[in-house]
C-alpha cells in the first residue's frame, strides 16, 4: 500500500504486523517510511530508533534514519547515520550520495564531492549524483567541470529541468549567454514553472 501512496493505510498494516511481532526491524523501518512520506519525521525517526535497536546492522534503517534527520536540518546527526551505514555496508551508494547532499547542506562542498565521486564509483549511471555533485563544483566557482558533471546527469535524465537550468547558471558564469540561453529555454519548455 506504501507503493500506492496511501501511507495511511499502510501504517495501519505496519502497526498490525508489529502487534504480531514486535521484533520485526523491517515491519518498523517500512512503517517509518510511510511516515516520512506523510512528512511526520519526528514519528518516522522514533521507528528507525527502535528498528535499529532489534537490529543494530540494519544498514537500510540508518540511511533512512539520516535521511529524515536531514529533512530536520540535523545535518551532523545525519552524517553519523550515513557514516553507520557506510560502515556496515561500504558499497551503499546512496549513502555516501545522502551524506554528500548533508556535507553540502553545511557547505563542505569539496567532502560533498568526494562523497558524490564514492557513489558514481558504486553507480555510474547514477544521475542525481552527477547533478548534486555539478552544484557542488558550481559553489567552488569550477564552473566547466559543474557543467561536465550537468551533461552527464542529462545524457541519464534529460528530462531533468534542473540540470539544463543549472548547466544555463553555469555557462552565464562562464560568460557563455547564448548557450546559457539554450538550457534555459529547454529548462522552460520541460518545466514551465522556470
Amino acid at each position: 500500500k506504501a507503493y500506492l501512496k496511501l501511507y495511511e493505510e499502510a501504517i495501519k498494516d505496519f502497526d498490525e504486523a508489529i502487534k504480531l511481532d514486535n521484533n520485526f526491524p523491517l515491519a518498523y523501518n517500512n512503517r517509518a517510511l510511510a511516515k516520512y512520506n506523510l512528512q511526520q519525521y519526528q514519528e518516522a525517526i522514533k521507528d528507525y530508533d527502535k528498528a535499529i535497536e532489534l537490529d543494530n546492522n540494519y544498514s537500510l534503517a540508518y540511511n533512512n534514519r539520516g535521511i529524515a534527520k536531514s529533512d530536520l536540518k540535523l545535518y551532523e546527526e545525519a552524517i553519523k547515520d550515513y557514516d553507520k551505514a557506510i560502515e556496515l555496508d561500504n558499497n551503499y551508494s546512496s549513502a555516501y550520495y545522502n551524506r554528500g547532499i548533508a556535507k553540502s547542506d553545511l557547505k563542505q562542498y569539496d567532502e560533498a564531492i568526494k562523497d558524490y565521486n564514492k557513489a558514481i564509483e558504486l553507480d555510474n549511471n547514477y544521475s542525481s549524483a552527477y547533478y548534486n555533485r555539478g552544484i557542488a563544483k558550481a559553489d567552488l566557482h569550477q564552473y566547466e567541470e559543474a557543467i561536465k558533471d550537468y551533461d552527464k546527469c542529462i545524457e541519464l535524465d534529460n528530462n531533468n529541468s534542473l540540470a539544463y537550468n543549472n548547466r544555463g547558471n553555469a555557462k552565464a558564469d562562464l560568460l557563455q549567454y547564448e548557450e546559457a540561453i539554450k538550457d534555459f529555454d529547454e529548462a522552460i519548455e520541460l518545466d514551465n514553472n522556470f
